[in-house]
């Protein structure tokens, strides 16, 4: 039998008697990366929404582990082992790449900060810190003052945020988002490098990295979920050419 962390039943969320998400039902299975795709104006951003806790369902549940989570504040889902990669923390520009993901390893921590002794001089936030940068590949970059990354070494940096967290599931809303070609594939190799480690539901519109990532998709439009399955069958899925993918 499956091993689901993340369980999605019967979601529902209407605007004006608009359903942005209807009915919908998903299943994350543990060390899976379970891809959700659609047209724009699908729901995503809704399920997103309701998944992170900033926005509250019509009906339906969010079980994470078997716990009901759907009324748990967007604050406290990160103690059940949830982080959404650009909602843990702002990344702080006038900061260096280290002491950014020191911060967010002493904030998990539930430690004081001690702002007079920056976090990133501490052994103990310093060492995670640097082993989250390399899985990330931005070890070389650690003393670098993040407002003169780029912007996708920033959105690796966010990343490593979120896993400084140390969370069983990763929300992850478009990290390909606004990325060269060479960013994206650098972002597809480590998010493949956390792929079994860490349950991760991604969505995302660039469709070779997601043919890339996936063993599982969900395809959403209109607010339901038409499709479920192995990238192979959803390729293969003529509703979902139909919808969104076309024939190429």
């Amino acid at each position: 039998m499956a091993d689901t962390l993340l369980a999605v039943r019967n979601l529902k969320k209407s605007f004006g008697g608009v359903n942005a998400t209807d009915d919908v039902s998903i299943e994350v299975e543990r060390g899976e990366l379970h891809a959700v795709i659609g047209p724009n104006g699908a729901g995503k951003t809704t399920l997103i929404a309701q998944l992170s806790g900033d926005l509250a369902p019509d009906s339906g549940k969010v079980l994470l582990d078997g716990k009901d989570i759907t009324s748990v504040p967007t604050h406290r889902r990160s103690h059940f082992g949830m982080a959404r990669s650009f909602q843990i923390t702002s990344v702080f520009m006038n900061m260096s790449v280290i002491a950014n993901v020191s911060l967010a390893v002493q904030s998990h921590d539930g430690t004081s900060f001690r702002f007079w002794q920056p976090a990133c001089t501490e052994e103990r936030l310093r060492r995670p810190a640097m082993d989250i940068l390399d899985k990330v590949g931005l070890a070389d970059r650690a003393g670098t003052i993040a407002s003169a990354m780029s912007h996708g070494e920033r959105r690796q940096l966010e990343l490593a945020m979120a896993l400084a967290t140390k969370p069983r599931f990763l929300l992850l809303d478009e990290p390909m988002a606004g990325m060269g070609v060479e960013e994206s594939a650098a972002m597809v190799g480590i998010l493949k490098g956390l792929k079994g480690d860490k349950t991760i539901l991604l969505v995302e519109h660039d469709m070779d990295a997601v043919f890339a990532l996936a063993d599982r998709i969900s395809v959403l439009v209109y607010g339901r979920v038409i499709a479920t399955g192995k990238p192979a069958e959803i390729r293969r899925n003529k509703a979902v050419r139909d919808a969104y993918l076309g024939e190429d």
